[in-house]
Parts: structure tokens; sequence; C-alpha cells
């Protein structure tokens, strides 16, 4: 029996060691999850006398460098002073001067397609994230949904037994699955992330953001002094050393990507005042100063001429003393945020070397996933929304509140010029992915102890798709082929770490197409074609696809594609327009879709519509933290809220159901017991309607109406309060907002989450006291060719605003 008993213990005990070796040594990473061992059970009574086999670990490979990427949100090529630009950035300074500068290094132009790519290793389209998440349509390349058989860094690395976390801007979900019901497949902690703290749409008010911690709404802060940015950072820090305390030898991988410095520019006043007087002489000296201190640094060739500024943009000198004077200011605004973004960031640096981190951590810090945002339009806007609902600010509009430029009240974008400025030496910017303007940006790697040489350029040619297989070399992991039981396609990008080691390399990655709402372009081994299909401020295409005028640079010997050869190279010509054919059918461009409004209506280009055509919503207390995208949707027609209440003895106050905040938005609350219905109209003026009397106590039940006048879109109404079906207050609304209230405040329940949208109560000040049994709100249903005839209108004004 004892001899039984010990041939038993030993067949375990092989069985153990054997899968012990499984794990350290000759693990199959190329199918993820990594298979566990068969279990082998025991014959032995007594645990006494049997020797347990190891416990299966997926640890990462030996040597696995911890991984840092910074992503920094709406900043071309010729923003950062690493890279020539205005806006001081100590903290990429001190990183380039350990790392290396890259010159040479491509986005996709537009935020969400970059960070899908970034995060995957794959073209945009293969992650079907064409464009924005909020303008997907039905064509595969193009929904918005991340297929299973693309899986993310993140996840690829936690399955190797990595740490992962996200901080910041998502804005890779499909609007339509940001809400409590899902799915949440595609949330970042679905997507590789064991945490996420930050913001899932577009941008975020970064004084008053609207965050989730994992999959969960979290309440605003609202203490003094609170800003986004130090927030993430604080939570990134202590997240980041939490790890390090509990597993030291496990690495981490941090995706740390700021709303800053996408619109709206928020920074308090102590950082702008750096840059008082900065930006006087005007955005055409700045291009001129920009790249003559570029070719100084080494970061564009000596000898590089500037390209020429698109024609809508006027000169500097042309310009009146009150547009000086505020377009100045908002650029002294926007390079505020940016070193203070930076500053921030330095202090997670600073927080890596605290703990002895700094050595072992490969950092990518891009500076912007596309170039400069343009969408300012000509004169910029105090409040970004008025742009998306066809509102045109004037500049005399906007310098009543110059001194509040950048703070809460607040919600701002700066003039085109300086997004052309801020791709200096290109042309283009931000949207236009067939010039460089919208898609050079400049990126900074460190590596301590792994690159040949540090303080240098490389200009090696690569692209987004790339960083994704550079951590994988970096880490010793191969690229997956089944991933959660799914078949991979292969990764598109190519690895960067070659460049690491010797300067004159030549570029592996060969051949890059572009496209975004119909700019498109091809990079070809130094040749460069794209067409300018419709610039960020104009409201249409310049004309149809297929009769584009196309564009051909030497890149080689034209750094800033300031000399088209297209007239005197018509067999190039052809030769690159039909290799972007074959890369766009090959990566599922096709069909292209350079609709902009229309790409909105989600019956229109057949997106799926959370509500689709309902005309009913029933919510009940605590349904809060609803995305635009996920409301029923009250804009450009008549609708009626009911709610049913309980008034406790003494009276309530506080929020029923409101949508929006303070630069756009509607509530209904009580107001010392009144009921009150306010129409925040663009933060420009606000329509309030309240009853004379205070709700007595005990159960009433509580109706708005609001009865749309028609004929159009944006158009007025009247708004009538009824308590227990009796006319309480009746006023006029005469303007609404047509196209949108905000990507980043929601609606809600027995709350006014983020910033209010009445003057009537404050932040955090907003919760409603009594009892909210059931609100219904109700919509009067569009009709038949509705849908069609809002587009049109919308068309016409749209195109109305770009002429003004």
């Amino acid at each position: 029996m004892k001899k039984m008993i010990a041939t038993a213990g030993l067949v375990a005990v092989l069985v153990g060691s054997a899968a012990a070796s499984q794990t350290t040594q000759s693990l199959d990473r190329r199918i993820l999850p990594i298979a566990e061992p068969e279990a082998v059970h025991s014959t032995i009574l007594d645990a006494r006398h049997a020797t347990p086999p190891p416990r299966f670990l997926v640890d990462a490979p030996e040597g696995a460098p911890n991984v840092l990427i910074i992503l920094v949100d709406d900043m071309g090529f010729g923003m950062p002073s690493a890279f020539g630009g205005p806006v001081h950035m100590p903290t990429v300074e001190k990183l380039a001067g350990e790392g290396l500068r890259y010159n040479e290094f491509h986005t996709t132009a537009l935020c969400s397609p970059t960070r899908a790519a970034l995060l995957t290793g794959r073209n945009h389209h293969m992650n079907n994230m064409g464009s924005i998440t909020e303008t997907a349509t039905a064509f595969p390349g193009d929904t918005g949904q991340r297929p299973n058989n693309i899986a993310p860094l993140a996840e690829v690395l936690r399955l190797n037994g990595y740490s992962t976390a996200m901080f910041g801007k998502s804005h890779e979900t499909a609007a339509w699955e940001v809400s409590p019901s899902g799915p949440t497949d595609r949330w970042p902690t679905r997507s590789g992330f064991d945490e996420f703290y930050g913001f899932i749409g577009g941008e975020a008010d970064q004084w008053s953001p609207s965050l989730f911690h994992g999959m969960n709404r979290i309440p605003t802060p609202h203490y003094p002094g609170y800003h986004l940015m130090t927030d993430m950072t604080n939570q990134a820090i202590t997240w980041m050393k939490f790890q390090k305390s509990l597993t030291p030898r496990k690495p981490f991988f941090i995706y740390f990507a700021p709303g800053a410095t996408h619109a709206p520019h928020h920074v308090s006043p102590e950082w702008i005042a750096k840059y008082k007087g900065k930006f006087d002489e005007g955005w055409d000296k700045l291009r001129e100063e920009t790249l003559r201190r570029q070719i100084e640094l080494g970061v564009v060739p000596a000898g590089t001429k500037l390209a020429a500024k698109p024609e809508a943009i006027k000169d500097w000198d042309r310009l009146s003393p009150d547009e000086k004077k505020l377009f100045s200011h908002q650029m002294e605004v926007y390079a505020a945020f940016g070193e203070y973004a930076d500053h921030e960031i330095g202090r997670l640096l600073d927080a890596l070397k605290e703990t002895g981190q700094s050595d072992n951590t490969l950092v990518f810090y891009i500076l912007g996933d596309n170039g400069t945002s343009a969408e300012g339009g000509m004169n910029g806007m105090f409040n970004e929304y008025t742009y998306f609902n066809g509102v045109q600010e004037t500049v005399q509009d906007m310098l009543r509140h110059y001194n509040e430029w950048g703070g809460a009240s607040t919600y701002p974008h700066m003039a085109a010029g300086w997004a052309v400025a801020g791709d200096t030496p290109f042309t283009w910017t931000k949207q236009v992915a067939s010039n460089y303007g919208g898609t050079r940006n400049g990126l900074v790697i460190s590596w301590p102890g792994h690159l040949a040489e540090t303080r240098v350029v490389r200009s090696q040619w690569h692209h987004v798709i790339d960083i994704a297989p550079t951590i994988l070399e970096a880490a010793n992991l191969p690229q997956p082929t089944s991933v959660n039981g799914v078949v991979q396609e292969p990764i598109e990008g190519v690895s960067m770490v070659y460049t690491f080691k010797k300067a004159t390399s030549p570029s592996t990655h060969k051949i890059q197409y572009f496209e975004i709402f119909g700019n498109r372009g091809i990079y070809s081994d130094g040749w460069f074609a794209g067409t300018i299909h419709k610039a960020p401020w104009e409201a249409k295409p310049r004309g149809d696809l297929e009769n584009d005028k196309w564009e051909l640079y030497d890149t080689r010997s034209d750094f800033s594609l300031s000399s088209d050869v297209a007239s005197s190279n018509p067999k190039k010509l052809k030769e690159m327009q039909d290799l972007f054919m074959r890369e766009a059918i090959k990566y599922r461009v096709l069909p292209i879709d350079d609709r902009m409004l229309e790409r909105t209506n989600a019956a229109l280009v057949g997106r799926p519509d959370l509500m689709g055509d309902r005309t009913t919503l029933v919510l009940g207390a605590g349904m809060n933290g609803l995305t635009e995208n996920t409301f029923i949707n009250t804009k450009n027609r008549s609708f009626t809220i009911t709610a049913d209440l309980d008034i406790p003895k003494g009276g309530a106050k506080g929020v029923i159901l409101a949508q929006g905040g303070r630069f756009g938005g509607w509530s209904l609350y009580l107001k010392d017991g009144r009921p009150t219905y306010c129409y925040n109209f663009l933060g420009l003026h606000q329509y309030v309607i309240s009853s004379p009397k205070a709700l007595s106590a005990g159960k009433v039940t509580v109706r708005m109406e609001f009865a749309y006048d028609g004929g159009g879109l944006g158009k007025g109404g009247v708004a009538t309060l009824f308590v227990n079906g009796s006319k309480v207050a009746s006023g006029r609304i005469e303007q609404t907002q047509p196209f949108a209230f905000s990507a980043d405040e929601t609606a809600g329940v027995g709350e006014d989450d983020a910033t209010p949208v009445s003057a009537d109560y404050s932040e955090g000040e907003d919760t409603f006291t009594g009892q909210i049994g059931k609100v219904a709100i109700e919509v009067k249903a569009l009709g038949s060719g509705a849908a069609q005839e809002k587009l049109g209108q919308a068309d016409a004004t749209l195109k109305k605003a770009a002429s003004d």
C-alpha cells in the first residue's frame, strides 16, 4: 500500500514539474489565453502525504518592460517646443534628451481612427473605425464596432502577464453602446484594460467632466480647483504605485490619453499668464519662426520651404484690431493648456522614478492624434457647440468673454489660422488625411539602456499602426494568431525596434493609405499623393469623389509638401492613384462616405440607434448618465415630460429631469418648491418658465408640455407647466438647438450631472430632495419623410453658417 501511495505521489510530482516547466519556458503565446495544463487528480487519501503541483501562472517574458503610451489630443507637428513649436513642453523636451525624436511619424488625421489603430496595430478601417464613433455607418470598415478578430494590444498584454490601465479619453466605444444596457464588449475594461478612469466620448469639460471608473458612471467632482488633467494624473500615479507595491515583478501597460489639447481649451489663469503677448505678431509670423526653430533642432531638413497656407486663412496683417486681440488670446489659452498638460505628464514620469521604474519602462510620448484642429472655423468660438448647431458667433460676441476665456464659464475653441500655424511647415490640419499637416505628429521614444544613442532624430517613415508591434517585439512576445477563441487578422504595422539601434537603417514601412471623410492619400517609398476633398471649415465637399484633383509630392526632397509635381509626373500620379485603390480595397476603405451632417443621423446611414423609432421613454430615480446617443431625441419636435413625485413636509427642491448643461440643454426642476422649466440655448440665453406656487406635501404629478413651432430646425415654441392636470405657468422659448447639446454632458433623473443647465442652482447642489416615482418623456413622431426634410434644412443651415 505504501508503495502504491509513493508511486502515485511521484506521478503527481512529475506532472506538476512538467506544468511548471511549461509555465516558465515553453508557453505557446500565439494562442491566447494560454491554455492551462490539465489537472492531475491525486489518488492519495491524506493530503499530508501528497505533493501539490505548482500553481499555473502566466508571467510576462523575462525582461519584458513596463510600457507607457502618452497620447496628446489635437496637437499638430508644429505646436510642441520639442519640435520647434511655441508651446513650451519641458517634460517632452527632457524625455527627448533621454531618447529619440521621430520626425516622420504619422497618424490618421482624426481621433477615433488613430486611437483604434494605435491600440491594435491594424489600419483604422480594419477596426471598423473609418471616422469617429458618432458618424459610423452600415458598411464594413465604418461600423464603429471593433471586430473580434482584431484583439486590442491591452488584451494581448494582459493575457501575457501584464497589469493594464487606461486614463483619460477613450472614444473607441460605439456611440449607441454607451449605456447601462451595453453591450459592453468594446468598453475599455472589456478591451483588455484592468483599470479605466476617464471619459468615453470625444471631448470633456475639463472643469466638470462626465467620468467613468471602469464601467460605472461616477459623480462629477466639484471641489475647488478641480481639473481633469490633474485628476487623471493622480489616478494614474496611484494605480502605478499600487501595482508595483503589490506585484513589483509584474510589468504594467499604461495608456495615458489626456483630453488636452482638444477643445474645450480649459486651463487656469496662472498658466495663461505665461503666454501673455507671445502671439501678438500673429499666425503668419509664428509659421516662419517655427520653421526656423525646426530647422535649428534638426527635426526639419535645412532648406525646407514653408508650404502655402490655405486660401481661406486671412493674412494676419489684414485683420482688425479686435480680431487680433481675440485671436491672440485664444492661442495664449491653447498654449497654456498644452504646457499644463505636459507639466502633469511630468509628474507621472517623476512618479516612475520615485518607484524605481524609469529604467525598465518603454515610453512613447505621441504629440497629437492628428494635426491641430481647425474646427474652430475662421473666428474660433466661446462655446464650441454653437458650431455644431449652425449658430455663428461674432468677434464682438466673443470679446465679451475675453477675461474668462479658458475658465469654467467658457467652452472655447480657437481660430483656424492657429491650427495651420500649429501644423508648420505643412498646409493643412486635422481631418485632412491627404496632407501631412493632418497626419504628421511628433513622437519621442525613451527606453533607458536599449537605445544605441540619445538626443538624436530618427527619420524613418512610420505610422501609428507600428506602435503595437514595436511593443510586442520589445517585450519578446509573438503576434497572437488566436485570441479568446477567435482567429486573428494579422497585425498590419511593422516594428520600429530596428530604429533604436541604427540611425541609417532604411524605413521598413513602405506603403500606407490615408482616408477621412473623402480626404485621401497614399504614401509609397518616398512618394506621396493626395486629394483635398473637403476642408474642415467647409460645409460640403468641393466636388464629386470621381473628379477630385490629386497632388503629387516627392517627400525625399520636399519635406513640407510645398511643390506639387503632379503635372510633370502624370505617370507616377496614376501609379499612386491605382495603388490607393488597391490598398483601399484591401483594407475595407470602400465605399467612401464623404457626407458630414447626414452621418449624424443613424437611420439615414444605417447605424444602430438605441431609441430607434420609439416615441416614449420611461425612467425612474437614479437613472442617470445617459449620453445624447442613448437618450430619446427631443430636438425639433413637440414633447411632454410627466413626473410622479412625492413631496415631503417642508417642501422639496432640485432637478427632476435634465439633459445637457451650462453650454446648452434643458431642465425640469423645483425652485423653492415651485415647478420650473429652463431651456438653455447654447449658454447664450436661458428661457425660464416657473409656477408662482410651491408644491404641497404629498403625491403630485408635474407635467411640462413643449409645443414646437415647426417649419424647420431650431425653431422656438411654447412651454406649459401643469400640476395634477391644472395649468400653472406658460412661456415662450424663442430658439432651440437643432443638432446637439453635448458630447460630454448627459441626461438623468434626480440630478443635473456635471455642469448645471440653469443658473437657479449650482454644481453639486441640484439633487432632488423629494421622491421621484417615474418620469415619462413622450415625443411627437417626425412622420414620413421628415428625416430627409430635416437633413435638407440642416444642410442649408450649415451652408449659410460656413458662408458667414
